[in-house]
């Protein structure tokens, strides 16, 4: 009789210790989800110095992996069901791996561009991948889990950001060596994965799930899809516009490159603890209609503010945080959406591909598309009315994404 008990104890604690692993897993897969690309930002120029290139390709290093996400996320859904999830993530890690240590090989810039690439593939298997594990493994702790995936993926994103040319310069490693110490993530991340290939795991299928939606309905063709694609990919514009853009309007209003680098950081200071907040509020509340409306005032404040020509650099600051704070909710938000609005982890797999595929493609042009309206016009008024107008499109669209609904009735 003693044995039952004891049984049943060791095998409670066999899977404590699982999900620990699978934990500890998803934070050093998160890890390394945004860390390859802000960590080769600050070391362009002694990259041009080492491998002459024009500006043009040397801005296309942090789009590639941009236009990587557009292309392969909508895909990523169809290749869990074949593979499974475990093993997916597992490829995944595996382009990180070789496309971060391909990266700084030779002097040549196809190893830089093929690296590159591999990179941008591995991570956009990566993004639309963990949310859908969170939900399947963690139904009862989407909030949290999501937090925890969030801060992980931002807090190593500035970090590398901050000490990647201070460890290529200041400390000698040079722009390759200091690639080299980043790729050491991957495959510590791949290291702590190997664990979960051991689970006889099936892959997604929507016919063994309950309350699955049939196969034949696509995400595509949900107006609810549509509306978490639309907030995902208008923060994801924002975003990428504020990384390449706030400093040089720092700089438009008199002040050092080095202010405008501050600014960038006020902004990710302002978006770390709200990626780890907003999802454990939002996985507590049947309708999130509130925390959109606040991100999306956040983010249109902010943007006021920068359209205002005040020269203060104290001004700037709170302006730069108001713009993290209302990016970091809606970036949070829009991870939880592909969770709340769906069913089943295959559905939230197909949404976030979907979702990601378009954000991306907005990412990457949003960008090109601000500068282009500023190099036209000699000013920054009408590109950041146009952004205004972005956020505008967001608080609409983050009506009905961030309202208690799902995506398809079971």
């Amino acid at each position: 009789m003693k044995e039952q008990p004891d049984l049943l104890k060791r095998e409670l604690e066999e899977a404590r210790t699982r999900k620990l692993s699978l934990i500890l897993g998803i934070i050093f897969v998160a890890i390394n989800l945004r860390m390859p690309i802000t960590s080769i930002s600050p070391l362009l120029e002694l990259i041009r110095f080492d491998l002459p290139m024009s500006n043009t390709l040397a801005g296309f290093l942090t789009t590639l992996p941009l236009i990587a996400f557009a292309i392969i996320s909508p895909f990523v859904s169809k290749l869990s069901r074949k593979l499974g999830v475990e093993q997916l993530v597992f490829y995944t890690l595996l382009f990180l791996v070789f496309g971060s240590f391909i990266r700084p090989l030779g002097n040549n810039l196809a190893f830089l561009l093929a690296g590159t690439l591999l990179i941008g593939i591995g991570i956009a298997i990566g993004n639309v991948i963990l949310p859908s594990i969170i939900k399947k493994e963690f139904p009862f702790k989407l909030g949290l889990l999501t937090g925890v995936y969030s801060i992980s993926m931002n807090l190593f994103a500035a970090i590398a950001s901050g000490l990647s040319f201070p460890l290529a310069s200041n400390i000698g490693l040079g722009w390759r060596g200091t690639l080299y110490i980043f790729a050491g993530f991957a495959v510590l991340a791949l290291i702590i994965w190997l664990p979960q290939l051991n689970k006889k795991q099936k892959p997604f299928s929507s016919a063994n799930l309950k309350g699955s939606a049939p196969a034949h309905r696509s995400v595509w063709k949900s107006k609810l899809a549509w509306q978490i694609a639309i907030v995902m990919g208008i923060q994801s514009a924002v975003f990428y516009i504020n990384v390449a853009w706030l400093p040089v309007i720092v700089q438009d209003r008199g002040f050092t490159a080095s202010d405008g680098g501050f600014m960038l950081s006020f902004m990710q200071f302002g978006i770390i603890p709200i990626t780890f907040i907003i999802p454990i509020i939002a996985g507590k509340t049947k309708d999130q209609r509130l925390l959109m409306n606040l991100a999306s005032l956040f983010i249109c404040l902010g943007i006021v503010g920068l359209m205002l020509p005040v020269a203060n650099l104290l001004y700037l600051a709170i302006i730069s945080v108001l713009l993290g704070i209302g990016g970091g909710m809606a970036f949070s938000l829009s991870m939880m959406f592909f969770s709340l609005r769906t069913n089943t982890p295959e559905e939230a797999a197909e949404t976030s591909g979907m979702a990601q595929s378009v954000g991306y493609v907005l990412a990457a042009f949003g960008p090109l598309l601000f500068g282009f309206l500023h190099d036209m016009l000699g000013n920054f008024e009408v590109a950041l009315l146009v952004l205004l107008l972005a956020g505008i499109g967001l608080f609409l669209a983050g009506q009905g994404a961030a309202k208690n609904q799902k995506l398809f009735h079971s």
